[in-house]
């Protein structure tokens, strides 16, 4: 099997962003190692601290934010860091080539539960000039690399440089990502979707007739059963797109007025998306393509509906169906 540092020299990538990549895979283990202990390190728990989407923290999210910041400061090939933990952008390096945006823990709600989390990144070209949150303004298809590692009963890692979805497993007794699927692909087609259904009265007409429909099963105008799944980790449930396919969602909703989406654009979003799009999928916010968003401040938020190609196009159909008109009589 190939090892990363093998796979990377292989798609004739630049230098510099192998070796962004290999700090990013290398920091993963410290984390995985972290995530492990659990309890037993004394790092579970929440902090009386909140970040600056106003959520409570984890004890491993300010630690695994800590380890990516000081590990990207050091590598030499970042210009600067933008986290959904930190309030304003991070410099790093004066001469480096990339920006690096990331989730330190994704799920991390479900720290104490022992169940799935897992670490989001992207990678931009760093403009030149004096480093501002104006410089990680970037259209998603503007990465140059994205990827996540998903800690789980395997330390996972899927990664794309734009040149396919590869997905590597941590081997316990060498500490190696090795290749494990060199050419990720999601199905067409799918019966399974994913969604937090508790905010179902929330959500906009269109994705709660959508959802409504896939319910009904064979006697729906669907004439198809489908199956939900939900892991409460965006990590978790894109996993399982990439790796069987399915739809996976966090619509717009209106549980609160002034926060209607609920993940990030620049940390989850726009990687995923990329994640997505080259292993054959689409990602959407329900009205337009997640990585032609224009960002206009890092913590931005949007609407997510991504996963297998035909599924996504088929719930876009109901975002372009009028519902505020009155059924005739």
């Amino acid at each position: 099997m190939q090892t990363l540092a093998e796979n990377l020299t292989s798609q004739a990538i630049s230098p510099t962003l192998e070796k962004l990549i290999l700090t990013l895979a290398n920091t993963s283990k410290e984390i995985s190692h972290a995530v492990r202990h659990g309890a037993l390190a004394g790092v579970l728990g929440a902090t009386e601290q909140e970040n600056v989407q106003g959520e409570t923290q984890k004890k491993l999210d300010i630690i695994t934010n800590d380890m990516l910041k000081d590990a990207l400061k050091a590598d030499g090939t970042v210009r600067g860091i933008a986290s959904e933990e930190e309030d304003y952008v991070v410099e790093a390096d004066a001469n480096g080539e990339f920006l690096v945006c990331f989730d330190p823990l994704d799920g991390s709600s479900n720290i104490d539960i022992n169940s799935l989390v897992g670490t989001i990144f992207s990678v931009l070209p760093a403009p030149a000039g004096e480093l501002t949150e104006k410089s990680f303004l970037q259209a998603g298809r503007k990465q140059v690399a994205a990827g996540y590692v998903l800690y789980g009963p395997s330390t996972m890692l899927a990664l794309t440089t734009g040149q396919g979805v590869q997905l590597f497993t941590l081997n316990p007794e060498t500490n190696e990502f090795l290749l494990t699927n060199g050419a990720m692909a999601i199905s067409k087609d799918t019966g399974e979707f994913a969604i937090n259904m508790s905010n179902q009265r929330f959500w906009e007409a269109p994705m709660q007739t959508y959802i409504s429909d896939l319910l009904l099963g064979k006697i729906g105008p669907r004439e198809k059963s489908f199956n939900m799944r939900w892991i409460a980790a965006m990590v978790g449930d894109v996993h399982r797109v990439l790796c069987r396919g399915g739809i996976f969602t966090y619509p717009t909703d209106n549980k609160n007025p002034e926060k209607p989406y609920k993940l990030r654009l620049m940390y989850e979003a726009n990687p995923m998306a990329f994640l997505v799009e080259q292993a054959g999928g689409k990602a959407s916010t329900g009205y337009e393509t997640i990585m032609d968003i224009q960002p206009t401040e890092i913590h931005q938020r949007v609407a997510v509906i991504l996963g297998s190609a035909n599924e996504v196009d088929m719930c876009l159909e109901y975002h372009q169906v009028d519902y505020s008109e009155e059924p005739a009589l």
